[in-house]
This record gives C-alpha cells, sequence and structure tokens, in this order.
C-alpha cells in the first residue's frame, strides 16, 4: 500500500528541485537541449560531456552558457 503523506514528500521534493532549476519553462528547455546534444554530430563520450555541461547551468541554451559559444 502507497503511504500517501511519503508520496507528498516525493512529489513536495521533485517540485522545489524543478522551482530551483528554474521552473517548468528552464526544464523543458533542458529537455530540447539535450535532445540535439543526442541528435548531433560526435562520438558517445563527446555527447556525454556535452550534456552534462549542459545540465550544470539549468534553463540556459548555447552561447547563453558562459565560456561558450553558440552551437
Amino acid at each position: 500500500m502507497v503511504n500517501l503523506s511519503s508520496l507528498k514528500n516525493i512529489f513536495g521534493k521533485a517540485k522545489d528541485e524543478v522551482d530551483k532549476r528554474g521552473g517548468t519553462e528552464a526544464l523543458k528547455e533542458d529537455a530540447e537541449e539535450l535532445k540535439e546534444i543526442a541528435k548531433g554530430e560526435g562520438s558517445v563520450t563527446d555527447k556525454a560531456k556535452a550534456a552534462a555541461d549542459a545540465v550544470k547551468d539549468p534553463g540556459a541554451k548555447g552561447a547563453e552558457r558562459p565560456g561558450e559559444e553558440q552551437r
């Protein structure tokens, strides 16, 4: 049986994390950016590094990221 209070606690933590990363729009932008990285050219290693860098800065894209040029 599912403990309702535990479920609410998990949902609350998830919402806090989404809010901390810039809200649902930033989450959608991050997902789109990761999708573009996965579809792009390069080795799996290069894609993994690019994805890790993309997740470090929530909601930012391409040249919006400090120290990066537009892809």
